[in-house]
């Protein structure tokens, strides 16, 4: 019997790290028949920084959580690398023609997750929570009008597996859904929009704008001023995927010049956010700390460990991230 060995790389703290580690082993715990050689093998995933150069020559396969990228180059044998976020961005733009395949996290758990939010802060905005905040502070007692969720309309910017679940729950609870993606699509219960006419169409008629996009080049920016303009100045913006596809800049003189309501703010540019970076303050934005839908550590090490089982037993990679695409 043989040992494969996995590398597992990432700059999560080391606590984190370990708690992976042992769960990924704890799964890779029974022999498996690997197809090329016909014989069995056992799966032992390790810390990268603890194999010779020499182990690191033999390996066909690595796991990442929010990796250096550079430490890649250290496996010249690799064949696929497994991250363990649904986002692979970062890889992407450091190596950006990789010798191997990378396959990003697709876990329904997460999708489930991320639709919760979604519902979540839909409702924390639909209901005026930040104004209620406001008057907290301010010991200001006043009650306003209660819009009902069949009265909001709630535009998804993104319909792939994220937008769909989330469409879903939104429409469960009462509110209407408009969709839009890059490329033509047709979903249950929904109206779906594309292009930039259908982009506009969309924020226009949207009193939260929820943005679920994958980052790629002709997403970086795209919520800019020119956008912020056609939306209704009642309306708010959820973005729950990545930070560089809302200029910041504009959206805070956005705000400041009434163009629209509110902002929630998961995702930045740079995390963690600066202490000094003034969305902390500005009166109309809602900083989380990138909480909208985290990997579930139980569900991911399933999917993660039947990913490198089947390749092992069947020679096939799982779904890889389209390099020109970005996802």
């Amino acid at each position: 019997m043989t040992q494969k060995i996995i590398p597992f790389i990432s700059q999560l703290a080391i606590d984190e790290q370990l708690t992976w580690l042992e769960r990924l082993n704890e799964l890779f715990s029974k022999p498996i028949k690997e197809v090329h050689s016909g014989i069995f093998i056992t799966i032992n995933v390790v810390m990268a920084s603890s194999l010779s150069d020499s182990e690191k020559s033999h390996c066909e396969i690595v796991i990442v959580a929010n990796p250096d990228p550079f430490v890649l180059a250290d496996f010249p044998k690799l064949v696929w690398v497994q991250s363990l976020w649904a986002g692979v961005e970062g890889l992407i733009a450091e190596i950006p023609s990789p010798t191997f395949e990378i396959v990003r996290l697709v876990d329904p758990c997460l999708a489930k997750t991320m639709a919760d939010a979604v519902v979540s802060w839909s409702y924390y905005l639909l209901r005026d929570m930040p104004v209620y905040i406001s008057q907290q502070r301010s010991k200001q007692w006043e009650q306003h009008h209660v819009t009902l969720t069949n009265d909001c309309t709630i535009g998804l910017l993104g319909l792939g597996e994220l937008g769909r679940v989330s469409a879903d729950k939104l429409a469960l609870n009462g509110f209407n859904i408009l969709g839009w993606s890059q490329r033509k699509k047709s979903l249950k219960n929904i109206a779906c929009f594309n292009g930039e006419d259908g982009l506009h169409h969309v924020v226009s008629q949207s009193d939260i704008i929820v943005v679920l996009l994958p980052l790629t080049d002709s997403t970086t920016n795209l919520l800019n001023r020119d956008l912020f303009s056609k939306m209704k100045s009642s309306a708010s913006v959820i973005n729950f995927a990545r930070g560089k596809i809302v200029n910041h800049a504009d959206l805070i003189i956005a705000l400041n010049e009434k163009m629209l309501s509110h902002a929630v703010l998961d995702v930045f540019v740079e995390e963690p956010l600066s202490e000094k970076n003034s969305l902390w303050q500005h009166p109309c934005i809602t900083v989380l700390p990138h909480i909208s839908a985290p990997t579930n550590c139980e569900t991911a090490c399933i999917i993660v460990t039947n990913n490198i089982d089947n390749y092992f037993t069947t020679g096939n990679i799982p779904l890889s991230v389209d390099i020109k695409k970005g996802y």
